[in-house]
């Protein structure tokens, strides 16, 4: 038997992932993201997807992140009318990502036609509130650990892949042939989300290199942030993060609700700054044993910090001049009310700017990583003088090594191992040490490579 494999995205990039698999004419996507960060790569979401979209049977998630799963609603608005597959936390956070999405893209339409700074006339969305709507009803949730039939003679297996809620790596079985999508796997031993868990064999395998060249700073993250919190307070300052809604904030509260409950940085008030990022809060109170924390210590460490919820309430946080912790969406501010508070913030040096995660190029996260002295934010520029610190200890990527641990549970080597999802020198980096180290067959695919899998 023969399929066909062809990236349609996540090759040479860290975002859009997207793998089509054929066979005779039927389809299975797995993952369906947007293209993120520099304007060469975002353009890419408003061309035509190479394939058909209506030609497409099946489309299987491994978790929620936009860049994996915001592409979504313009593949149904563009004829896709088949079942999406994913866990049941995947989708749920989906409800709240892909809604968020098409709204925050009709805000930026907005503001970009109210102040005249598109290049575009008029500017227009690229899908909307209504199309998120409309894709959500093509859900299919599955559990974990089980095979689930997808086509005949073809099953889908999702297994725990850490990273975030729901998030799982996806083994394709189709008529005797497997094939296994790592998606994001997420950190070993942390302290809330499960290990990523092994896969015993694969004949192809897709493994992501978001940080294949880079080993994780191996500080405790208590110890690191209670550094930055309490120079930052000493200061007068405000922290500001910008935070994925989905894991990171609710990784953030813990840390913080563990570092006040034992004294260890002032009581100084917490605010998380999202809508999406409370309702994924609470979400993890549904979903106890998919996760680390126990029932009250979910209560706990969600209950540092208040919610703010209405806008009016947001933009009173930037006229309180007391120190204060602000988290708001998005993680690499690439758009949402993080704007807004870098707008303030940014230009004093009595605050902090705390990025706690993967920035990808062309984002303000990286440009703030890499030392801007000024971000675009609406059509201006705002000076940077706050102190800009990045804690990739808060990552909920798998380094390097924890990569190779993860690809050592396998009981033999695939016939031909993919390295995706990485910038360029990051997925070369890990090809290197998975040839150097395990001794496999493995290349870097281009994008919109097609190979054929026997």
């Amino acid at each position: 038997m023969t399929l066909s494999l062809t990236f349609l995205g996540g090759a040479g990039t860290v975002t859009g992932s997207k793998y089509l698999l054929e066979r005779e004419g039927t389809r299975i996507l797995v993952d369906c993201g947007l293209f993120q960060g520099y304007k060469l790569l975002r353009e890419r979401n408003r061309a035509p997807l190479p394939v058909d979209p209506g030609s497409i049977d099946q489309v299987l998630l491994t978790h929620a992140h936009l860049d994996h799963s915001g592409y979504l609603p313009l593949l149904v608005r563009n004829g896709f009318s088949g079942p999406v597959v994913s866990t049941h936390a995947t989708f749920k956070l989906c409800e709240l990502l892909l809604a968020d999405s098409g709204h925050l893209m009709e805000e930026d339409a907005r503001r970009a036609n109210r102040y005249g700074y598109s290049k575009h006339e008029p500017a227009e969305p690229l899908y909307t509130q209504e199309d998120a709507r409309r894709s959500l009803e093509r859900f299919r949730p599955a559990g974990f650990g089980k095979p689930v039939e997808i086509l005949p003679g073809c099953t889908a297996t999702f297994r725990v892949a850490g990273h975030i809620l729901g998030a799982a790596t996806i083994e394709v079985d189709w008529d005797g042939l497997r094939i296994v999508f790592s998606g994001d796997l997420g950190r070993y031993a942390d302290d809330t989300l499960l290990d990523p868990e092994p896969v015993p064999r694969a004949d192809y395998l897709l493994v992501e290199s978001t940080y294949g060249n880079r080993l994780h700073d191996r500080r405790s993250p208590d110890e690191a942030l209670e550094e930055v919190v309490t120079r930052t307070v000493r200061r007068g300052g405000t922290v500001v993060i910008p935070a994925f809604a989905v894991g990171r904030a609710q990784s953030l509260l813990h840390h913080l609700w563990t570092l006040q409950s034992t004294n260890r940085i002032p009581r100084i008030p917490v605010f998380l700054d999202s809508p999406m990022a409370i309702n994924a809060t609470e979400l993890l109170h549904s979903h106890i044993g998919e996760h680390r924390l126990t029932m009250e210590e979910c209560r706990e460490s969600c209950g540092i910090a208040t919610y703010v919820r209405k806008t009016e309430d947001s933009k009173k946080l930037n006229s309180n001049p007391m120190p204060k912790i602000i988290i708001s969406a998005s993680g690499m501010a690439t758009g949402g009310r993080i704007l807004h508070h870098l707008r303030t913030y940014a230009p004093d040096r009595r605050n902090t700017i705390l990025l706690a995660g993967f920035q990808a190029g062309g984002t303000r996260g990286a440009a703030l990583r890499d030392g801007a002295t000024e971000i675009k934010i609406f059509g201006d520029y705002v000076p940077v003088r706050a102190e800009v610190v990045s804690l990739d200890m808060f990552s909920a990527h798998a380094d390097r090594e924890e990569l190779l641990r993860w690809l050592g549970g396998f009981e033999r080597a695939p016939k031909e191992t993919f390295v995706v999802h990485g910038e360029p020198s990051a997925s070369d980096a890990l090809r290197q040490s998975i040839d150097e180290r395990l001794g496999w067959s493995v290349r870097v695919p281009e994008h919109q490579q097609t190979v054929l899998l026997t």
